[in-house]
């Protein structure tokens, strides 16, 4: 049988400084006295019958050792005795340890049975061993028992001191928090056994942080102590926690921590303004929103706490400006509300109230939470640029309108006191076209040129307003006009049209159906009406029919279409519109004649050369060189009548020419050139008819200008209108006098080959200069050579 014992003496033990438990002690005792150490059992075996019990008594065996940790000794450590019955002590019976640390930790005396720990042992670390012993015949090496399994446990000593693991620690308290308000719970942990002696019962006290809070030294919770703290005196704390093992008692362990606390706010503060009476300033031009200052209100609280919201309570200029809070920085924005005018008021005065935006119930006795400060803001005058009035036009005007029209008066004055003059002008930029003109003075917007909606249906044109004393100050202002529709675009085909027809063809057989298109733009929608023209309106061979949905139908009015006869037919349609007034054009439908398959599929289009034997007569032949004789004499008729013009009239000598206008028309025209027309015909329209009836060489120009300008146009606004219709007609005919052209004078004057043209030194010469060449030059000159007194070889005159 296994028996087990612990060798120790009270030296080893006193020297350990160790503690036992007490049954383990008794134990110890035992085995000291009977020559063996440790905790010995007995194995019992019980035998239960119906009324009998009965103990049969058996040897000694073992099942556990203890050591204490922490052994400092420089001896291994003996922790026990392993025996066997058998063991007559002749060194026969060989013990052999396995298990947990076994030949690491514990060693064992192969021997005489005595187990050592060779390392340093901590309960911390492990707590317990599981060996097992088994005692063989060391000449056989046969087990003399069977194998026994025992444990060795690690008796603890006051070896860790207390620790905050979760250290140190972070905690926030409301300011002004009454006594004993919670504000953390701190934990320290001790690795020691809790359940041996009091070596893991830790007590908790503060070391630094008084006398504003405490700590419960059971549960470490730590709670304020002072009463009233403000934050805005002291706002952080640094609070030492200390935690000591054996009960707080003489000789235990002790570990620290540090808890910041910060103490939060709270809104115990009303704001106040640093000054009652502000003084701003701002310039009459002053957008909307813009800015024109700021207030503040001062708050000792922070946060949510220290929000504010500014208003307007009273004053003068409620409904000119208003008051925004920046949510950053908790200033007042005062803005402009509605547009400023130094001329109508020139100061304001405003009541502006700042106010906490969250408040506390139980703070309410420390108000009031808000304030008032008074804003003197000055408008400030600037030199404007004009006003327009309205800030908007929209014009509708029919696209036939006349050149030189009014179609809006525009208006816009200074709204300085000075009330300086106003020039109108277009900025070219929203009118590239030059379509429109706008009266320098009075604001007239006329027509410069005809509108057509079918090229440009709107108009958005930007008239410009100028100070006539300051030219920087410029106004603007939109004018959209509309151009209206007017029926001035015939209908006409949607396409070509090539239509081909059988020679097989029936009669009434649809060969084609016909569309058309309009330009124009009707209210009541288009609608096109379709028959043949008047010239084609018997036509023997198709006819038409009008289907009432702006399409025709052609039909074969016959049959028996043949190529060789007449391969193509040219049918004119007449389409009309439903405008007022009504406009219709021609189109013309190319039909062509196939020949075709039974089917109606076209195989051929090409007519067959058919020739007839042509003879003519002497006769024939002789009427038709007469009539191309006649056509030349014409012609050279035509051509010698518009080389010799007509006489033109001959104005009187006593006309005072400086009203005159010279017209050249053609270079060289000799006296011709002198002929004009009044310039009073610019200012009287009917004079300007009376012209045109007694002045053939004018009549192109006058009608051309009739066409532009009507008669109450010319009445109204004869110079604008006269120019504008004159500068149209420039601008369209190329080939109009006066040519633009760049002249080059290089080499003119003295020490040229022209020499000088001067006529200033003529005068001087001493040698009368002889004009006879003029004679030489024909009838044209002759009025100019009579001037200079050319004769001829007999002495007269021309």
């Amino acid at each position: 049988m296994w028996t087990a014992g612990r060798m120790s003496n009270a030296k080893n033990l006193l020297g350990l400084g160790m503690s036992l438990y007490f049954w383990g002690l008794m134990d110890l005792t035992t085995s000291m006295l009977s020559g063996s150490a440790g905790p010995l059992s007995e194995r019992r075996e019980d035998h239960l019958s119906d009324k009998q019990h009965q103990r049969m008594k058996r040897s000694w065996v073992w099942n556990q050792f203890f050591v204490l940790e922490e052994y400092t000794g420089t001896d291994p450590l003996y922790v026990g005795k392993l025996h066997s019955d058998m063991d007559r002590g002749d060194g026969s019976i060989k013990y052999i340890l396995s298990g947990e640390g076994a030949g690491i930790v514990f060693t064992i005396d192969d021997t005489t049975g005595d187990i050592h720990a060779i390392q340093r042992l901590d309960r911390e670390e492990r707590s317990q061993y599981t060996l097992r012993a088994q005692a063989l015949d060391r000449r056989t090496g046969r087990p003399m028992e069977p194998e026994s399994e025992f444990i060795i446990k690690i008796q603890d000593i006051n070896d860790n001191e207390p620790k905050f693991l979760d250290g140190p620690y972070v905690a926030s308290v409301p300011e002004m928090s009454p006594v004993g308000t919670s504000v953390i719970q701190v934990t320290a942990t001790d690795a020691d056994d809790p359940t041996y002696g009091n070596s893991a019962r830790v007590v908790y006290s503060i070391l630094q942080g008084q006398p504003y809070f405490s700590v419960d030294s059971r549960t470490g919770l730590i709670r304020t102590a002072l009463m009233n703290m403000d934050r805005e005196a002291k706002e952080y704390y640094e609070v030492i926690i200390q935690a000591k093992d054996m009960g707080g008692q003489l000789g235990g362990l002790a570990g620290t921590t540090t808890v910041n606390i910060t103490l939060s706010d709270v809104n115990d503060n009303p704001p106040r303004f640093p000054q009652k009476h502000y003084q701003m300033s701002v310039l009459e031009s002053a957008p909307v929103s813009s800015t024109v200052g700021r207030v503040v209100a001062k708050d000792l609280d922070e946060g949510i706490n220290a929000e504010m919201k500014y208003s307007l309570v009273d004053g003068d200029g409620l409904d000119v400006f208003d008051i925004n809070t920046d949510p950053n920085y908790q200033v007042g924005i005062i803005t402009v509300r509605k547009p400023l005018s130094f001329e109508s008021k020139k100061s304001y005065t405003l009541k502006v109230e700042g106010a906490n935006s969250h408040l506390e119930m139980r703070f309410l006795n420390l108000g009031p939470f808000r304030d008032t400060t008074t804003v003197h803001i000055s408008v400030e005058d600037v030199d404007e640029p004009p006003v327009f009035e309205p800030s908007f036009y929209f014009v509708e005007v029919p696209e036939d309108v006349e050149i030189g029209t009014t179609i809006q008066m525009i208006s816009a004055k200074d709204p300085d006191l000075t009330n300086n003059s106003i020039r109108y002008s277009i900025d070219r930029s929203s009118d590239p076209g030059r379509f429109f003109y706008v009266d320098i003075t009075s604001g007239a917007l006329m027509t410069a040129r005809p509108l057509d909606r079918e090229d440009i249906s709107w108009h958005n044109i930007t008239v410009l307003a100028m100070e006539l004393n300051n030219p920087s100050q410029v106004g603007s202002v939109s004018v959209t006009v509309k151009v209206l529709d007017v029926n001035d675009n015939a209908p006409e085909f949607a396409r070509f049209y090539e239509a081909f027809v059988c020679e097989n063809a029936k009669a009434g057989q649809l060969i084609q159906t016909v569309s058309a298109i309009d330009r124009d733009d009707p209210q009541e929608g288009q609608h096109f009406y379709y028959s043949l023209a008047p010239e084609a309106a018997n036509n023997p061979n198709f006819t038409l029919r009008d289907n009432q949905d702006n399409t025709a139908w052609i039909l074969t009015r016959r049959s028996g279409f043949r190529q060789h006869e007449q391969n193509t037919f040219y049918l004119p349609i007449l389409i009309s519109d439903n405008g007022r007034p009504m406009l219709s054009s021609t189109g013309t439908l190319t039909v062509h004649v196939c020949s075709c398959d039974e089917d109606g599929m076209v195989m051929s289009c090409t007519a067959e050369a058919y020739v007839l034997p042509v003879s003519l007569s002497r006769g024939a032949l002789i009427a038709i060189l007469a009539c191309i004789f006649v056509l030349l004499v014409l012609v050279l008729l035509i051509l010698s009548m518009r080389r010799h013009r007509k006489q033109p009239y001959v104005i009187d000598e006593e006309e005072n020419i400086h009203e005159n206008i010279v017209r050249y028309d053609d270079e060289g025209g000799g006296e011709e050139d002198t002929e004009a027309f009044d310039i009073a015909a610019m200012w009287n329209p009917r004079e300007a008819q009376l012209v045109t009836k007694n002045r053939q060489d004018m009549l192109p120009e006058i009608e051309s200008l009739s066409r532009y300008v009507p008669q109450t146009c010319m009445m109204d606004n004869s110079v604008h209108s006269y120019v504008l219709a004159k500068l149209y007609e420039a601008d369209m005919d190329l080939w109009a006098p006066p040519f633009d052209s760049l002249q080059t004078y290089m080499f003119e004057g003295n020490g040229s080959v022209a020499e000088s043209l001067s006529s200033l030194q003529s005068v001087t010469t001493d040698s009368d200069q002889s004009y006879d060449y003029l004679t030489d030059w024909g009838p044209r000159f002759k009025k100019l050579a009579e001037m200079y007194g050319a004769t001829d070889s007999s002495g007269a005159l021309w």
